[in-house]
């Protein structure tokens, strides 16, 4: 059998299994995670280290969040569930859903004993969840009143800082306009209250860390579409100080002035990007290395998670999905390059779209992955 009939053989099967595990669920509310094992065409990392699937089961799998409990929490964005996974460093995770018919819980985020969930328009919290899983209840409404105006990259991600702030992304309700009340970062209490625009020009962010030195705030940016098969390139973005702008809709990479709306702004005023990703990319969750299982020179680069072009031509091919490494030196981006590829198969077919990225109490690095509804493991060995 050859390598496609193999995958698609592969699909299948798992398709039959998630079948079993949904009718498990209705009946028993909470199932083993199934078993899986890596695709066809492998993983290819850098010597030492391996990639093998964590959890199954958690379809449409997007940010992720862990419990002090050690409860992996999952968000999605287009089934509108929210997914917690009991025991995920076990041999026998399970994975129980604890909300549905949520609109878009794409973002989020753990802080002091609670989860908090961003919806398309407002923001839920759940406290104490690590306790009653079996019976979560419907989340405490934090924000009722989130900025909206269509769906188009309504989808949120959220983050809690050092400040001890929380920090939300709002996209562009459209490819190119003007939206100044959407194109932003926003902080606020953990309460709500004291909401504040951090930074501006921001087209659509779905993934940010604070460097673990500086404390600065850095995020990738989701380039427009549109201006052919290689412009405008994606974006690493840092933030120095609060009320940086950093161009759309005026400004994409560090000098590209937007045909349609260019004149009305200036790239001059505007933030360079950290680092330029490549075209269409689509870079979503990010992270700092921060572990100890990696090698040392791992320590505090950043890793990317490529969701993948959609709108390139096929004689150009597919750019992203894969997960990517940013190498800085004094806190500036010195490198570029991949890191782990192999979500798609010989023939050119997307077997997997990485999301977002968490790294693990032990040091590896979880990935999520929205088309295969899967978390994977990436662990170092030096052994091997």
């Amino acid at each position: 059998m050859d390598s496609t009939r193999c995958e698609r053989a592969r699909l299948m099967a798992r398709m039959i299994a998630r079948l079993l595990v949904a009718a498990a669920v209705w009946q028993c509310g909470a199932v083993p995670a199934v078993a899986d094992e890596v695709p066809e065409a492998p993983f290819t990392l850098p010597a030492g280290f391996s990639a093998t699937v964590l959890v199954d089961g958690v379809d449409n799998a997007r940010s992720m969040a862990l419990g002090a409990g050690g409860t992996l929490f999952i968000g999605t964005r287009r089934l509108g569930k929210l997914y917690a996974v009991t025991g995920p460093f076990s041999t026998a995770p399970k994975v129980v859903t604890i909300a549905e018919d949520l609109d878009m819980p794409n973002g989020i985020a753990w802080f002091e004993g609670a989860l908090y969930v961003a919806e398309a328009r407002r923001i839920l919290r759940y406290r104490d969840i690590e306790s009653r899983l079996d019976a979560p209840g419907v989340g405490e409404v934090v924000v009722a009143d989130l900025p909206y105006q269509n769906k188009l990259h309504a989808w949120k991600y959220i983050g809690f800082g050092p400040d001890r702030k929380l920090y939300i992304s709002l996209g562009a309700p459209c490819n190119i306009c003007e939206a100044p009340d959407l194109t932003v970062m926003l902080r606020m209490n953990p309460d709500g209250t004291g909401r504040e625009v951090f930074a501006r020009g921001i087209r659509n962010s779905v993934g940010f860390d604070w460097h673990p030195a500086t404390g600065e705030l850095w995020f990738t940016d989701n380039g427009r579409d549109l201006l052919g098969d290689d412009s405008p390139p994606c974006e690493l973005n840092r933030i120095v100080r609060p009320g940086m702008d950093f161009g759309f809709p005026y400004c994409h990479g560090a000098d590209i002035a937007d045909p349609e709306l260019g004149a009305l702004g200036s790239c001059e005023d505007s933030a360079a990007p950290a680092q330029l990703l490549g075209p269409h990319v689509a870079p979503l969750g990010m992270r700092f290395y921060t572990g100890s299982m990696f090698p040392a020179s791992y320590r505090d680069r950043v890793l990317i998670a490529e969701h993948g072009s959609w709108n390139r031509s096929k004689s150009a091919g597919r750019t992203g999905y894969r997960i990517s490494l940013v190498t800085l030196r004094d806190n500036e981006a010195i490198a570029y390059e991949p890191f782990m590829t192999g979500f798609i198969d010989g023939d050119g077919q997307v077997i997997g779209r990485p999301v977002d990225l968490l790294i693990a109490p032990d040091g590896a690095l979880l990935v999520s992955d929205d088309q295969r509804g899967v978390v994977y493991r990436v662990a170092y060995d030096n052994n091997n």
